[in-house]
């Protein structure tokens, strides 16, 4: 890799990887950066050590020979399937974007490679859902909330169909969260030169407005074009999405994972929630 901080692209060959690929490429794009395809092989656990146990005594030297075989073809098919999906999806980008590409390949769980390269990336795209995803349902890969808990990039998941987002809105509750993801977007240039949203759900307190007009003035003070709005009281994520499709936003700014997850067993997290109810793309700041 280069000195240069990269856009982290997680592929895993689902039928999202282009999308991945796409979004990416536009991140990088709009800040002139380059991206890293990252897929991490997760080979599945011996066969000889789920056997041990069966395997009588005069044919256990040949059971285990074979099963060792087989688990070193597992293997190689496994590390030839992953550099083919990085080759593929480099020759993708490439062929549709004037950005530089690099790969990156390791075994183990994808958190763990993230941790280790996280100094050479300044963000992460994943797809809502993963290779194990089976049904029409929008819903949540079982790497996202793990990642987006532990790690402090940006992060934007995104869905199959790529639009190059023209609009945004930043989902705003007036927490400490969403006033730091505030802060993070007035540091960058992402989304300067779009037409913005900060919409707040509720919060009719004097506190709560102070603030909304605050992190808006912030923003149009270093040059964003955004509107400030506050809705009546009612449920936060209806209320979001049902504002969304009436302006046709394309791109939803929320902090991520505000609450403890302690206290989400009670009350229930609304960046998951949104991150389920909606195909649109959105981005994740801590």
């Amino acid at each position: 890799m280069t000195d240069k901080k990269h856009v982290l692209a997680c592929i895993d060959g689902s039928a999202i990887t282009d999308s991945v690929c796409d979004y990416a490429s536009w991140y990088a794009s709009r800040l002139g950066l380059p991206v890293t395809l990252l897929n991490v092989i997760e080979v599945p656990a011996s066969t000889r050590q789920s056997l041990a146990g069966t395997i009588g005594m005069n044919n256990r030297q040949e059971l285990s020979d074979r099963l060792t075989q087989l688990d070193a073809q597992r293997s190689e098919l496994a590390n030839d399937y992953s550099q083919a999906l990085v080759a593929d999806a480099k020759n993708y980008i490439t062929a549709n974007y004037d950005i530089e590409v690099d790969t990156y390949r390791r075994r183990g769980k994808l958190l763990s490679v993230i941790e280790h390269i996280k100094d050479q990336n300044l963000a992460i795209v994943m797809g809502r859902h993963g290779e194990d995803y089976k049904n029409g349902r929008i819903n949540v890969g079982s790497h996202i909330e793990t990642i987006a808990r532990a790690t402090s990039m940006p992060m934007l998941i995104c869905s199959q169909s790529f639009k190059a987002p023209s609009s945004y809105m930043i989902a705003f509750d007036a927490s400490e969260t969403a006033i730091k993801a505030v802060d993070l977007m007035a540091k960058s240039a992402l989304l300067k030169d779009m037409l913005g949203h900060i919409v707040m759900v509720g919060h009719h307190n004097e506190a709560s407005k102070q603030s909304l007009l605050t992190v808006t003035e912030q923003l149009q003070s270093v040059g964003f074009k955004v509107e400030s709005h506050h809705l009546p009281e009612s449920d936060a994520v209806e209320a979001l999405l049902d504002f969304q499709q009436k302006n046709q936003i394309e791109l939803i700014v929320i902090g991520a994972y505000g609450r403890s997850k302690w206290q989400q067993l009670f009350l229930g997290s609304t960046t998951t929630k949104l991150i389920a109810k909606t195909s649109l793309p959105i981005l994740l700041l801590r």
